[in-house]
């Protein structure tokens, strides 16, 4: 990789050191591990490890009913879960041909830039504490949890939140939640210029961020980048774009993208990206209203759950139920992939299906997987102080690097 220095024995000036960063120290954001070489504080070469907290979740997923494998999507990137929720969804009405209807898109797509929001407050946060400044990522968590509780409101969790339902959601959005919603678009823009103003012509923050690990295109092409670190080095690729699912073909939005692939390029990318999902989010708000109120999920019966009530006081219901939890509807057969636009990357789901209760194999395209292999390379030349900011801009999370 000819942007990036390399070391030789005429560069050593002193006896190497090793340092084992992580797999607990406070520095890796997640549990991995990366066992460096120092020459000093300069890194020689590094070795990444990974399957620290590897939990068997494509397997486990094989032999669980569809509807029950929603949960362990939550725990991929559990900074923006519902992205991943909605993504297994999607891919299982493609095998099963369902259509949902443009008011469930809209509620998915609420839901979707919610999470992508509250996943970038995170990582521009963290960035910003790993360079010294604290108060940007204390004064956005006030926000993230204000989306929160949004999510509490729409499936009464916060973290992993199991949100939706093959077909549509599990329940309607209730008036609270909209109301938090447009009172989210209404305080978060201002939170949001401030916190730019804290860091974006900040004088320790940029030197410390800009020309910091710059990945050149070709670079970040050939190790098969996606998401907010690829489209920092210039390549506009956005699967919502240029896939569009979901219903994503009917908004007005954006794909910001950078020029110099560095640290501060990948800051100022998730930042505008922050504020074009406000934009999208506004705009489904709007296209919402104009749809019947009632309508949360597609006329499938077959692969929907019934209400409970329903279940227990009309026949009609309580067989759907039986056969959907008894595993006794039939699915095609097939081989599906699909993907979404997850904070992180492209996040992808391939299923291989028997006609089974349960896949037949199952395998996540995790970006933050893809996305850390070129770390340990990226890493050589720069000053370990560096090498922590590189890692924070990365945004892996240790559930979807080893899940």
């Amino acid at each position: 990789m000819q942007n990036f220095p390399a070391y030789t024995d005429t560069d050593l000036q002193s006896e190497l050191s090793t340092l084992n960063l992580g797999p607990t120290h406070p520095a890796t954001h997640g549990v991995f591990q990366n066992v460096l070489q120092l020459d000093g504080e300069r890194i020689v070469s590094g070795v990444s490890t990974i399957g620290y907290i590897h939990r068997a979740f494509e397997k486990i997923a094989e032999h669980r009913p569809f509807y029950q494998i929603t949960p362990l999507t939550d725990r991929l990137n559990y900074c923006s879960a519902p992205i991943n929720n909605m993504g297994w969804h999607m891919t299982v009405e493609k095998l099963l041909g369902i259509q949902t209807p443009k008011r469930v898109d809209y509620m998915r797509i609420i839901i979707m830039e919610l999470s992508r929001i509250a996943d970038h407050i995170v990582c521009n946060g963290v960035l910003g504490v790993d360079t010294g400044a604290f108060t940007g990522f204390l004064y956005m968590m006030e926000h993230r949890e204000a989306i929160y509780e949004i999510y509490e409101e729409v499936c009464g969790s916060r973290l992993t939140t199991n949100v939706g339902r093959i077909g549509g959601f599990e329940r309607n959005f209730n008036d609270i939640a909209f109301a938090k919603t447009r009172k989210f678009l209404e305080t978060f823009p201002k939170a949001l210029t401030e916190f730019q103003n804290l860091f974006n012509r900040n004088r320790i923050f940029v030197d410390r961020t800009k020309g910091v690990a710059a990945v050149t295109a070709e670079d970040a092409l050939s190790y098969s980048w996606s998401g907010p670190i690829l489209r920092a080095t210039g390549v506009d690729y956005d699967v919502r774009a240029m896939n569009p699912y979901c219903s994503y073909e009917d908004f007005d939005f954006e794909v910001p993208v950078g020029t110099t692939g560095d640290v501060y390029d990948r800051f100022l990318v998730r930042n505008e990206e922050m504020w074009q999902s406000l934009r999208i989010i506004e705009q489904a708000l709007t296209k919402i209203d104009k749809e019947d109120k009632n309508i949360f999920h597609a006329d499938v019966p077959e692969y929907y759950l019934p209400p409970k009530e329903e279940v227990y006081n009309n026949m009609e219901a309580l067989i759907y139920h039986f056969k959907i939890v008894m595993g006794e509807v039939k699915t095609p057969v097939g081989e599906v992939y699909h993907s979404v636009e997850g904070a992180n990357g492209e996040l992808g789901f391939y299923l291989v299906n028997d006609g089974g209760r349960s896949p037949y194999r199952l395998h996540f395209r995790r970006p933050s997987f893809i996305n850390y292999q070129m770390y340990a390379p990226m890493s050589r030349g720069m000053l370990l102080s560096d090498a922590i900011i590189n890692m924070s801009s990365l945004n892996v999370i240790a559930g979807e690097l080893d899940a």
